[in-house]
Order: C-alpha cells, then sequence, then structure tokens
C-alpha cells in the first residue's frame, strides 16, 4: 500500500510541478519518501523470511516481494497479516 499511494502522490505531484513551473518539488518529495521506502522493502523481505540484503539483487528481490509472506512467525518477528486479541 506504500508503494501505491507514493505512486500516486508522485503523479500528482509530478503534475502540479509542471503546472506551476517548480521541478525542484518532483524532487523533494522523491528524497522525502527515500528512507521509508527502503523500510517498507526491508520489511517485505523480511515478511518472506528473508534478508534485507536480498533487495541489491535487482531480480530476486521482486520475486521475493511478489511471493506470499510466512503464515507463522520467522525470525524476524511475527507474521503482520495476524491479528492479535
Amino acid at each position: 500500500m506504500f508503494f501505491l499511494f507514493s505512486l500516486i502522490i508522485s503523479i500528482v505531484i509530478a503534475l502540479v510541478a509542471r503546472l506551476i513551473h517548480f521541478p525542484l518539488l518532483s524532487t523533494l518529495y522523491s528524497l522525502a519518501v527515500l528512507l521509508p521506502g527502503i523500510a517498507v522493502a526491508i520489511r517485505r523481505m523480511h515478511d518472506t523470511d528473508h534478508s534485507g540484503w536480498w533487495m541489491l539483487v535487482p531480480i530476486v528481490n521482486l520475486v521475493f516481494a511478489c511471493q506470499d509472506g510466512q503464515p507463522n512467525d520467522n525470525r524476524f518477528g511475527p507474521n503482520p497479516k495476524v491479528v492479535a486479541v
């Protein structure tokens, strides 16, 4: 969901930046979401029970990110889909 909303916001900001002739606006937004984007990607690798370092391997990280997460707890923590009651 993070990447979906970030993409939508990026498109809107790019359109607004073109209208007001301020291309730096898109760059500022990209820099603002860089670190949170890396954190979300690493968390996704952990959900599939892989190390975050796999984000450095281009095709493999896409394959791992498309896989479903582990159904139970793994070495990185509990399953985020399971709601604790």
